[in-house]
């Protein structure tokens, strides 16, 4: 048995398995302990050197086992897969995972985040404050220049008084970190006025909470540390729940192109895009870049995660001046689900930038041309009536979408509203004034969580919130069931199983009035002129076949 003088604090302690051919620390441990190391993990056009350690050795995705007797020729997931299926069959073993939650760091050298409670006297070491001297608050007129921190400088913060024995001693600079307030936080927001407790009441009422959003870096840290949270209250007596959060939704992340010029030994330098001459080819793929600076060509790096420390990431403020901060929002639920990867696009802007412009030109000219309210509206024609049902059709899945959070494509219905009230041709109709005021109303609702500055504005203008109140507080639109009832359905027609087109029966019509109507109407004469009907299938609500 050999003893290595390494622990890794991720693992835990206890005995390991050693693999000196694919591990670097138990390889580097066997070379100087001349123990005998043996290729197991083959990968294709590599050659594996005994003598010399190379990444490729603890490949995982490209590695294919050898020398491994009946378990030889596995990939790596399929191999320990095989080898727990065996121990298992065998009665010694079994596969496992044990999940661990890391040491959590929570001390911070900075100015910002919470005091830490301590007190370090010369004498008696780390002190706790008393509780009577709760809670330290921080000096809030520093200014942090770069040169440590600042509380390091303010003798009336620093200096203080060992609680045990009273001597001069010196207060704890480090501060929490913001992990520590993020994790309870909203606990608090349930009952953000109770001065004798850090919770209680409200947190009963309120928490669970419905609904957690968050990227994919808070789904690892700040959820776990959070759900931790949760518990280690839940044990002290102070909250009733034992997780803090019903439903989550990771959202994706937003991309963008990035450019960068590599030194060997100077590391990396990233350049704004518009300080480039980007060369791009008829699809907008680049082609090649220049500093507008000195000339000389940078890297295209590809699409990647938007950060300050790659320049590629995109001022609100840019955007809110050029387009308004309607645009900047709807684009961003229009161009992908929320749990998507986003490819930024400054050119699809325009697309949003120009729906919003129709929605503004569309209100503007009812305001304009209609009247401000339709106090009795008369039951509606024809083409009133097909309006309601498409505008009621779309909110119903809109309902839907916004229920399962896919708001791309709640976009996407009021762009399908948008359209049907400016295809309406019914404006001489009964009912119809009503019906376009109707619809508008429900599509300027439906916008009004994306674009709250358009559709305030258009709903005060055009009259409805002496109906129904501000914007901010009007009841939701709801699905008039009787708007979604027809006098005509469409069926898709079919001849011996092949689609010919479709036929309009009335949609209480019973099964010998829908097989009459096939037989008699033009598409099946088209296309079977002079056959006789051997059978008719019906299904109802979707097709009806006719079989010659």
């Amino acid at each position: 048995m050999w003893v290595g003088n390494y622990v890794l604090m991720s693992y835990g302690d206890g005995a390991v398995m050693g693999v000196p051919g694919h591990d670097e620390r138990d390889f580097e441990f066997a070379m100087k302990h001349r123990l005998p190391i043996m290729q197991v993990v083959h990968v294709d056009g590599e050659h594996y050197d005994y003598k010399t350690w190379h990444d490729w050795y603890a490949d995982k995705q490209r590695g294919v086992t050898i020398n491994s007797d009946v378990f030889s020729g596995f990939s790596y997931g399929d191999a320990v897969n095989a080898v727990a299926h065996a121990l298992q069959q065998k009665g010694l073993g079994g596969k496992k995972t044990t999940w661990r939650l890391r040491d959590w760091g929570i001390s911070r050298q900075r100015y910002w985040g919470t005091p830490i409670p301590i007190i370090h006297c010369d004498e008696h070491g780390a002190v706790p404050v008393p509780e009577q001297d709760l809670p330290v608050v921080l000096p809030l007129d520093c200014v942090p220049d770069g040169s440590g921190n600042p509380l390091n400088k303010r003798a009336d913060f620093l200096h203080a008084k060992c609680p045990v024995c009273g001597n001069d001693a010196r207060r704890e600079t480090d501060t929490m970190d913001t992990f520590v307030d993020s994790s309870w936080y909203y606990m608090r927001y349930c009952d953000p006025k109770n001065g004798q407790a850090m919770v209680a009441g409200g947190a009963d009422y309120w928490m669970p909470m419905d609904q957690y959003i968050g990227g994919i870096e808070h789904a690892i840290l700040h959820l776990l540390y959070a759900r931790f949270w949760t518990k280690v209250m839940r044990d002290m007596g102070l909250v009733k729940v034992d997780e803090p959060f019903t439903r989550v939704l990771t959202q994706g992340m937003v991309l963008n192109e990035a450019f960068v010029r590599s030194w060997d030994k100077a590391g990396k330098q990233y350049y704004w895009a518009h300080d480039l001459d980007i060369v791009r080819d008829e699809h907008a793929r680049v082609i090649s870049a220049t500093a507008k600076a000195d000339g000389l060509p940078v890297t295209y790096e590809g699409w990647t995660t938007m950060s300050k420390s790659k320049s590629n990431g995109v001022d609100p403020q840019d955007l809110i001046d050029r387009y308004g901060a309607d645009t900047a929002r709807l684009y961003t639920m229009f161009t992908a689900p929320p749990e998507a990867t986003l490819e930024w696009n400054d050119a699809a802007l325009e697309g949003s930038h120009r729906f919003l412009r129709r929605v503004w030109n569309f209100g503007y000219k009812l305001h304009r041309d209609g009247p401000a309210a339709v106090a009795a509206a008369p039951a509606p024609g024809q083409l009133a009536k097909a309006l309601r049902l498409e505008i009621h059709t779309v909110l119903k899945q809109v309902d839907y979408d916004y229920q399962r959070m896919q708001y791309n494509t709640v976009v996407s219905g009021a762009m399908k509203l948008l359209n049907a009230l400016e295809d309406f041709k019914g404006a001489g109709e009964p009912g119809a004034a009503a019906a376009v005021r109707e619809g508008l109303g429900i599509l300027l609702r439906v916008l009004y969580p994306a674009t709250p500055h358009v559709t305030h504005a258009l709903w005060e203008a055009l009259g409805y919130a002496q109906a129904h109140g501000d914007l901010l507080d009007a009841p939701w639109p709801r699905v008039d069931d009787e708007a979604l009832l027809q006098d005509e359905i469409e069926l898709v027609l079919q001849v011996n199983g092949k689609h010919r087109g479709s036929v309009s029966v009335p949609a209480g019509a019973s099964r010998e009035q829908i097989e009459e109507l096939a037989l008699a109407c033009e598409a099946f004469a088209k296309f079977a002129p002079g056959a006789e009907a051997k059978k008719v299938i019906v299904v109802p609500g979707r097709l009806v076949n006719v079989v010659i």
